[in-house]
Parts: C-alpha cells; structure tokens; sequence
C-alpha cells in the first residue's frame, strides 16, 4: 500500500474520507489486502490506498498521543516519528504559560503536537514548517481537535519568520537524515546556531535538541533540561529567559524536578543493603551527585551511575533495590545461585559490563517460582553481579 503522503490529505477530508477512518480504527494489518479488497467495492482506490495509510500512522501515534486523539488527528510518517509525546508536550506549555507568553512562534511545527498542546494551555501559536503536506496535517488537526482560532499554520523556511511580535519562540529542528538520527547539533535542519540566536531575539524561548548532546555545547545563558517520560529520555530542552546556567533533570508523568547545585562527583563506597538506579535524565543531565545526597549514599564505582546507601529513603529520581548479594562476575557461580533458589524471572540490568542480558538469559536457562533483579556492573574498578529484588513504592 502506497503512504497517505502520495495524493496529499485532500481526499481523507472528506466526509467519506473521514467515515473511512472511523471504520478502519480497529482494522488488523495483518488483513490488509483483504481489507483493501472489500472495500475498493465502495471506494476510489486511492481512497482506500490512503486511508488504510492513514489508519497505520494513527495506530502507531497512540502511543504518544494517546487513543481519543490521534485517532481524530492526521499524520505522515515521519510526523509521527519525530513528534513531541503528549505528555512531554504538555508539560513544555504549562512551563510557558506559567511565564506569561500569549503569543508564540513554534517554528519546524512538525504535524502539529506542541501546538496543540500550546493552544490547549490558551497560547495563541504561529505554526511553521516549510513541508506542504506537513502544514496540511497540521491545519486538519487543529480542527479536528478544535484549536483552529488558537493555530495559524504557515507554510514557510523558518529563517523568513519574523519572530518580533512574540512572546516566545519553539524551535524543533529536524533531528534525522537519510542515514538516521543526526547527533551533530549543527548538522540539524536548522542548524542549533541558528536556532540559538533565533531564540536570543525574544523574550522567552525553547530548543528541543538530542539528550546526548555535550554539555559543552549548551550556550552560558540557556537552562538545560532533560526531560524523561515513564523512566525513559525524551529530550534535552534549551530554554532562554529562564534561568541562565541552570541544569535540571524533569521527570513525568509525575513532574518531579532536580536542579544541579554544582555538587562534587559523590564518594565511592562498599555496596550496602540498597542501590539506587538513578533515572536516565538525572544521568544525562549530570545530576547523580544531587541524587546521591538525597539518598545519603555514593557511588560504587567512580564510572557507573549506580548509587548505594544503608537507608532505604523514597526518591521520585531513582528506582530503588534490596540487595541480597555482592559477588565478583562469575557465571558458574550465578548458574548455581539461580538453580537453587528457583529462580525462574529474571530481570537482568547492565551498567559497565560488557556481558549481553539475552546471552546471559539463554545460559542461565532459570525456571522455578522465584524471581530474581541481577545486575552486571562494576564495583570498585572489578566485574561484579548484584543479586536483589526492586523496592516496591
């Protein structure tokens, strides 16, 4: 089946377009050609071509955007892979509404997910992107949704884009090529230059760039914050106008925040009866010194992100577990320990060890009632397993 980008959005528009889509919400993939088949009975086959295009995209942006809307709202493919989660979106406007921005300019709009969530938070949005099919998914989703009056689409190079009247600025350069992801700022599409001085030109402003990108390259007067969503990175936001120098790790759905404090890398330390997994956005934003004094504890190892501690305290930043072992690496000896205590779940963690879980897995071969957390890490500069069980909240 050839994508809905082929003939434009046009013919899903329609009234038949749309009655088509709500027919094919629940339709199996995996019957597709039969599906294609019965209903080219009844419609054009570039109807038909189209929609089940459309149906595919929109099954797959559930997970981001949730059921009740992307099934209302229109997608091209790699709209529905670069665009920002719901949830994160969401999050990123109440921050601008909380500054008091009424007026924004979201420039590389996408199809259309952070303007939504502008508009939904009572932001009056200028949504630009250069891609003609792009900007018609993003008009069509600001009236499916209903966010027409609050959403004006243009259809323009950004770097025309006189930003002057606005509060703020979005700016969401395209972070993919022909060959996949792009981890050179300045190879961005526009490049993180230019986005920097077009974010210096107004009063609030926000770069979604990689969450791998270097420190080094986060300009002296930006906040930098990585934002995880259900323990997993998002991305790392450049926001201007906030508070320069400021690094911050935010973690949803729950909204819990860590601001670096310019702590001192934490002490290394034996083992002890708990180890904290920080989350990947405490990671990434250089953050485990704040998380680890928290917790009372240090690292085990001065290279791994792994924090230790006596006492069991609650932590929105890091998941927590009971530790029932510390032993060098030895797979003779985990195989013995699994066999006799029956061990038949394991969840197998990896933090510094050049071991593969699923290898690992496989020549374990675990059965039995029992369940285990291994983790394959350092201790101390040496190979080591911990064998434990997750600290339920």
């Amino acid at each position: 089946m050839s994508a809905p980008n082929q003939t434009g959005l046009a013919p899903l528009l329609t009234d038949e377009g749309r009655r088509l889509l709500d027919e094919l919400r629940d339709h199996d993939p995996a019957q597709e050609l039969a599906t294609a088949t019965r209903l080219r009975r009844e419609h054009s086959a570039e109807l038909v071509s189209a929609a089940l295009g459309q149906a595919r995209l929109r099954q797959r942006a559930v997970a981001k955007f949730g059921a009740e809307d992307a099934y209302r709202m229109y997608f091209t493919p790699h709209g529905v892979e670069q665009s920002t989660r719901a949830e994160v979106a969401a999050y990123r406007a109440r921050r601008f509404a909380a500054l008091g921005v009424r007026r924004l300019a979201d420039l590389c709009c996408g199809i259309g997910g952070d303007a939504i969530a502008l508009a939904r938070a009572g932001i009056s949005v200028l949504a630009v992107d250069r891609d003609p099919l792009t900007c018609e998914a993003v008009r069509a989703n600001a009236e499916a949704l209903g966010l027409s009056e609050l959403i004006e689409v243009r259809c323009a190079d950004v770097a025309d884009i006189d930003t002057s009247g606005y509060d703020a600025v979005f700016v969401d350069p395209a972070r993919r090529g022909g060959r996949g992801r792009i981890f050179d700022p300045e190879a961005y599409s526009p490049p993180l230059s230019w986005a920097v001085e077009a974010a210096r030109k107004a009063p609030y402003a926000a770069l979604k760039i990689a969450p791998g990108v270097p420190h080094e390259a986060v300009p002296d007067e930006a906040e930098a914050e990585w934002i995880s969503d259900g323990g997993d990175v998002k991305e790392a936001v450049l926001w201007f106008g906030t508070e320069p120098g400021a690094r911050r790790a935010t973690l949803l759905p729950g909204g819990a925040s860590l601001t670096g404090r310019g702590l001192p890398d934490p002490a290394v330390r034996p083992v002890g009866r708990y180890l904290y997994e920080p989350d990947g956005a405490v990671i990434r934003a250089h953050l485990v010194a704040e998380a680890a004094e928290e917790l009372a504890g240090g690292l085990i190892d001065g290279t791994i992100a792994y924090v230790t501690s006596d006492e069991l305290r609650a932590t929105a930043y890091a998941a927590a577990y009971e530790i029932t072992d510390v032993l060098p690496f030895n797979l003779k000896k985990l195989k013995a320990l699994v066999r006799e205590r029956g061990i038949g779940v394991v969840v197998i963690k990896k933090r510094g060890s050049a071991v593969e879980p699923e290898d690992l897995r496989k020549k374990l071969k675990p059965t039995g009632p029992n369940s285990c957390v291994i983790v394959l890490t350092r201790v101390a500069g040496a190979p080591a397993m911990l064998l434990g069980q997750p600290v339920r909240a």
